[in-house]
């Protein structure tokens, strides 16, 4: 019977008691773990070798052209037009497409990170999506207390130039209103007409 030779050296990285990667593992104080328990090279304070001067990833920074974006200036594996990694079919992201099932999507049906009933990660105390709730300061919310978006003090994106709320303006809806001002679908007199 023939000896078996003595196992090799396994190359790759070396795994710890937590099944992590040794070197990454806060449990273990793993030599790629700062002071700050973060990845040294991902850690702001510690100046990361991955950190740009913009002080963001550099693979993720757009403007020092990161490695992350593809030609639309998305993050690649969320492009729908490069079909990323992360869409799926119908062209959602995977974790948060229903009829996919994603990991992102509870019980209910709904996005689990905003499910009161799964006491979801973005509710907060007020039962309210956290960065939108007034009580919790979220950054939805303006100085003003109200949407960010729909506030005219703050020149907000759904706030058009004459000073109304976009998608409610006449006057940026011209060419898509009727001869009485109106919605075609909802107006009764170009309904009456054509009946």
């Amino acid at each position: 019977m023939q000896e078996q030779p003595p196992p090799r050296h396994q190359k790759g990285p070396t795994i710890c008691v937590h099944n992590r990667i040794l070197a990454q593992c806060k449990e273990c104080g793993g030599s790629g773990i700062c002071c700050h328990k973060k990845r040294r090279s991902l850690c702001k304070e510690c100046g990361g070798s991955s950190i740009c001067v913009h002080n963001r990833q550099k693979s993720r920074c757009k403007e020092c052209g990161g490695a992350s974006f593809c030609v639309h200036g998305r993050i690649k594996s969320r492009c729908k037009e490069c079909d990323g990694t992360s869409i799926c079919e119908h062209k959602r992201r995977k974790s948060r497409c229903k009829e996919c099932k994603g990991t992102g999507i509870c019980e209910h049906n709904k996005q689990r990170s905003r499910c009161k009933d799964c006491g979801g990660s973005s509710i907060c105390s007020h039962g309210r999506v956290r960065y939108q709730c007034k009580d919790c300061g979220g950054k939805a919310i303006c100085e003003h207390k109200r949407m960010r978006t729909r506030c005219k003090e703050c020149k907000g994106a759904s706030i058009c130039q004459h000073d109304k709320v976009r998608y409610r303006c006449k006057e940026c809806k011209a060419a898509s209103m009727c001869e009485h001002g109106k919605v075609p679908a909802e107006c009764k007199e170009c309904v009456v007409g054509t009946a």
